[in-house]
C-alpha cells in the first residue's frame, strides 16, 4: 500500500483536495449528492485548517454568482454542485466561461429532474457541455482528488483561463470508500503555487470593466477568444498531466485505453463504469475474444484526433452514453466519437448504448450482452439499431 492511504470516500477526497490547495474563496450551496464535500470543507474552516473565506448562499445561482466576483478581483476560487443545483447556476455558469475566469467546480454527477431524481447519470454536466467549461471526468475516489488539484493548474494557465468541472459519479463514486493516497500538504502547495490575476477587478491604477454590454461590436470576437482558449487547452492540458505525473509519481492521461491495441470489437464509456466494463473485457479476453475498452476522461475540450487514432483499427465498437440527449441520434458521447471519427479512411461500425439513467444499475451481465450485440455485427456486417437502451423495460 503507497504511504498515505487512507479510507475516504470520492467526496471526502475532494474535499482533502480543496483543503491542501485552500483557496481564497469558496461560495457554495449544498446538494445531494454534493453535500459531504461542502459540509467537510465547512468543518475545515471552521476548525481552523484553512483561511479561506466560505461564503454560504441561498441557492446555487447565488453560489456561481459570488464566484464570478470573487474570481474577477484576483481570489482563487471553488465551488461544488450536482444535477439541479448546476442547472439553477446555468445563467452565471455560462457567464464564468465568457468571463475567462479559472474557477474550479467539482460535479457530483446526478440526474436532472423531472421526475425528482437524486441518482447518478450524466445529464448535469453533459447539459452543460457547451458552456465553455473545461470537463474532466474520475472512474474513482484517487482520480477526483488528483485532477481536483490539477485542475488548478489548468485553469489559471495564461493560454488558458477556463473554468474547469471535475466530474465524479453520484453516490458510485462519491459515497464509496476506496483507499485513496493523500499527497503531503506542502507538497501541494507548492505544485499550486500563488494566484494572481493579471487584470483584477480591484486593481484601481489599471481599471477594468467585467460583464460590459457586449453587442454586434465585440461579442464575436470574444467568443472567437474563448475558443482560442478552448483549442489551447487541448494542447496544453496533455502536457500539465505529463508535469503531474512526474512530481506525484502518477498517471493522468487525456484518455485510457484498455486491452485496445489489437482489439477488434470494444466499447467506449465515461467514468466509474469503466471499472465493471475492464473486468468484462478481462473475462473476454481469457476466453480467446479480442476486446477493448477506450474511456475518455477530457470530454471539454474533445480530444478528437486521439480518439480517432485509437480507435481506427478496431472493427465495431459500441459507445456508452449515461445520459440522453434528445435529439433521436444518439447520446452525447456517441455523436461527439462519431463526428470524430467522421474524417478516419479507416473507421469502426459505431453503435449507441444509453444506460444507466437515474442511478439504474449496469451489471457485467449487461455489458457482456453489449459485446455480444458487438461480435455479430461484426461478423454479419450488419446494425439491427443503431440506438439501444440497456436495462430498460419495454
Amino acid at each position: 500500500m503507497k504511504k498515505n492511504t487512507v479510507a475516504i470516500t470520492g467526496n471526502q477526497a475532494v474535499a482533502e483536495a480543496m483543503r491542501q490547495i485552500e483557496p481564497d474563496v469558496v461560495a457554495a450551496y449544498p446538494i445531494t449528492p454534493q453535500t459531504d464535500i461542502v459540509m467537510n470543507f465547512s468543518q475545515f474552516v471552521a476548525d481552523g485548517k484553512v483561511s479561506t473565506e466560505m461564503i454560504n448562499v441561498e441557492s446555487e445561482h447565488s453560489a456561481m454568482s459570488a464566484c464570478v466576483g470573487s474570481a474577477a478581483s484576483g481570489a482563487r476560487t471553488m465551488t461544488a454542485t450536482s444535477a439541479n443545483g448546476l442547472a439553477l447556476m446555468w445563467e452565471i455558469v455560462y457567464i464564468a466561461a465568457s468571463l475567462r475566469l479559472p474557477i474550479v467546480m467539482p460535479v457530483v454527477n446526478r440526474a436532472l429532474s423531472g421526475p425528482i431524481n437524486i441518482h447518478c447519470d450524466h445529464s448535469d454536466t453533459m447539459g452543460a457541455r457547451d458552456s465553455g467549461w473545461i470537463q474532466i471526468f474520475c472512474e474513482n475516489a484517487q482520480e477526483a482528488y488528483e485532477r481536483t488539484i490539477m485542475a488548478i493548474r489548468i485553469a489559471e494557465h495564461k493560454d488558458i483561463m477556463l473554468p474547469v468541472m471535475i466530474n465524479q459519479d453520484g453516490f458510485i463514486t462519491s459515497h464509496s470508500v476506496e483507499a485513496v493516497q493523500i499527497f503531503e500538504d506542502k507538497k501541494v502547495k507548492d505544485y499550486v503555487g500563488e494566484y494572481k490575476l493579471d487584470h483584477s477587478l480591484l486593481n484601481l491604477d489599471k481599471p477594468v470593466t467585467y460583464g460590459p454590454l457586449d453587442l454586434q461590436d465585440f461579442y464575436f470576437e470574444h467568443k472567437r477568444q474563448q475558443a482560442e482558449g478552448m483549442a489551447n487547452a487541448l494542447k496544453l492540458i496533455p502536457d500539465i498531466m505529463a508535469d503531474f505525473n512526474k512530481e506525484f509519481e502518477s498517471n493522468h492521461d487525456i484518455l485510457e485505453t484498455y486491452k485496445l491495441d489489437d482489439a477488434e470489437v470494444a466499447v467506449v464509456v465515461l467514468s466509474s463504469t469503466a471499472g465493471t466494463a475492464k473486468t468484462v473485457v478481462d473475462d473476454l479476453r481469457s476466453k480467446g475474444i479480442k476486446a477493448g475498452l477506450l474511456r475518455p476522461i477530457l470530454f471539454r475540450p474533445f480530444p478528437t484526433e486521439r480518439i480517432a487514432k485509437e480507435l481506427a483499427h478496431v472493427k465495431v465498437i459500441g459507445v456508452m452514453d449515461r445520459s440522453e440527449s434528445f435529439s433521436a441520434m444518439g447520446g452525447p458521447l456517441f455523436n461527439e466519437v462519431r463526428s470524430a471519427l467522421y474524417d478516419s479512411a479507416e473507421k469502426p461500425i459505431a453503435v449507441n448504448y444509453i444506460f444507466g439513467l437515474g442511478g439504474r444499475d449496469i451489471f457485467p451481465e449487461d455489458i457482456k450482452k453489449i459485446f455480444d450485440e458487438l461480435l455479430a455485427i461484426n461478423k454479419t456486417k450488419k446494425v439491427a439499431s443503431r440506438i439501444s437502451y440497456v436495462g430498460v423495460r419495454e
